[in-house]
């Protein structure tokens, strides 16, 4: 695996650990659900930016390199849409628990 991808997965298990964490903390849940709410719809725009970014420089590769760096764009590209996936559904979690 590539240093990019061993980062990548780092960074997703560490906010999904905190994420976790902070749900099941006992804080004060509706200001806790309520902070977490807004930082992973922050970490969710920060991806789908990053994911647009992706796709764009994907398309500018003229470079000898080419067939490796749409792997590897492909495969983070794939990465940040599972991404995109958990952190939409610890918003759903958070909002459904924000109803209680």
């Amino acid at each position: 695996m590539s240093k990019t991808s061993n980062i990548l997965f780092f960074v997703s298990g560490a906010a999904v650990g905190a994420a976790a964490g902070i749900l099941f903390a006992p804080e004060k849940g509706r200001e806790t659900r309520s902070w977490l709410s807004y930082r992973l719809e922050k970490y969710r725009d920060t991806l789908s930016d990053l994911l647009e970014e992706l796709v764009e420089d994907r398309n500018r590769v003229t470079s000898s390199a080419k067939s490796e760096g749409q792997r590897v764009i492909q495969d983070a590209k794939d990465k940040a849409e599972k991404l995109l996936g958990d952190v939409d559904s610890l918003i759903n979690e958070i909002n459904s628990r924000k109803e209680i």
